[in-house]
């Protein structure tokens, strides 16, 4: 019993996640803030959505849509998304038992590990990666294995990846268009992931949020094209990307009916279901396939003009072919090691950037820092005037 003036104390217990702290987009954002820089670190537009969608939205709220939906999204939206990915990637499916209307991207990839992870079980990782990766695999007890790409091109090392492939092996996570090389899965590169996996009952979690944000004339390559991995796939992308409505927070899962009803036992205890009148401004607004079709061009116009702003700087540029994000190695300029050389960049010359290295599990230096081009030219041009000091 506590003596009359002793003050009761808080319960402590093990944490969960006792390797997660700050992530290393809010401490750079906040330090752009605190200095005044123009922000190319965190991955979100710095401009307005098209208000047809906020119409769509609106009309839905006022409309009386503001109870709760079906916990797997309401019909429209589901059916808005099978169309879509039929007439892109060729595959069908079922909207009223292989769709799944998610609270972002980010819950998505959690459910998809939580439903399929059990403690034990091994999920390749290809790195540089995520953040939301490993703490996901951590929550449900697997062991993450690490498949590590290399600057300057980050190509997928399939050997490493067929390697690392053991009889624990639960899940492969793969990211494509990647974040945060900007690089993009190929043709060739799904054959061999198909040979990999073939025979195994290996699943595939696969991050395609920035789907369409391809470029040079490339298609997506969807898992959802190839029917050996989309029987065995999870697949996630994002309204907030494709409508820069990152706020907003929805997304969805595209998965066989089997996967999806286990991933549905998930999806309604940790968040049930997703704000309605949203959900129906997005079904409404997916009727014009204009917004999404035009994305490539759009963002590749942004892309163009960064990078002939920087290509007289004495950042070599590293390829971008796909996301809004372009890397660059800085080896010219400092020998700082990448975070002290985004933090200095971020104080001293008033850009900020993220290091490539917070994207591994350990220590793994490459001299390169990665910027968010989506934002409006006047935006980039205030970056690449400050930068070009270098």
């Amino acid at each position: 019993m506590n003596a009359p003036n002793d003050m009761p104390t808080t319960p402590t217990f093990p944490s969960r996640l006792p390797a997660v702290g700050t992530t290393i987009f809010t401490v750079m954002s906040a330090l752009a803030v605190e200095k005044n820089a123009v922000n190319l670190g965190q991955g979100f537009p710095d401009f307005e959505c098209d208000p047809r969608i906020i119409d769509a939205v609106t009309e839905a709220m006022r409309s009386g849509h503001n109870q709760y939906p079906p916990m797997a999204g309401v019909a429209p939206l589901r059916e808005a998304i099978a169309e879509k990915i039929a007439n892109l990637y060729g595959r069908r499916y079922d909207a009223a038992s292989e769709i799944t209307v998610t609270a972002g991207a980010t819950q998505a990839l959690l459910t998809a590990i939580l439903c399929a992870v059990h403690p034990g079980d091994e999920v390749i990782v290809i790195e540089p990666t995520y953040d939301s990766y490993l703490p996901s695999i951590e929550l449900a007890g697997g062991k993450p294995v690490f498949v590590t790409l290399d600057a300057p091109d980050y190509a997928i090392p399939f050997d490493k990846l067929a390697a690392a492939i053991t009889p624990k092996t639960r899940l492969i996570v793969i990211n494509t268009p990647h974040n945060p090389t900007g690089t993009v899965w190929r043709t060739d590169d799904m054959r061999k992931l198909e040979a990999i996996v073939r025979g195994t009952s290996v699943l595939i979690l696969s991050d395609e949020v920035y789907e369409h944000m391809v470029y040079d004339g490339a298609p997506h390559e969807s898992v959802a094209r190839y029917p050996e991995l989309a029987q065995r796939s999870f697949v996630v992308s994002s309204f907030g990307k494709t409508y820069h409505v990152t706020g907003w927070k929805v997304g969805y899962v595209a998965a066989p009916a089997a996967l999806t009803a286990e991933f549905r036992k998930v999806h309604q205890f940790n968040v049930f279901t997703v704000n309605t009148p949203m959900q129906l401004g997005l079904a409404h607004y997916m009727q014009d396939p204009a917004p999404y079709l035009n994305l490539p061009a759009f963002y590749q116009k942004k892309r163009d003009f960064f990078r002939a702003g920087l290509a007289h700087s004495r950042f070599h540029l590293l390829p971008c072919t796909g996301t809004y994000f372009q890397c660059v190695d800085y080896s010219a300029i400092s020998d700082l090691p990448e975070a002290d050389f985004a933090q200095w960049l971020t104080r001293e010359i008033g850009v900020a950037a993220i290091p490539v290295s917070a994207f591994y599990h350990e220590p793994h230096e490459s001299g390169v820092v990665r910027f968010c081009f989506a934002k409006q030219e006047a935006t980039l041009a205030t970056a690449l005037e400050r930068l070009a000091r270098l």
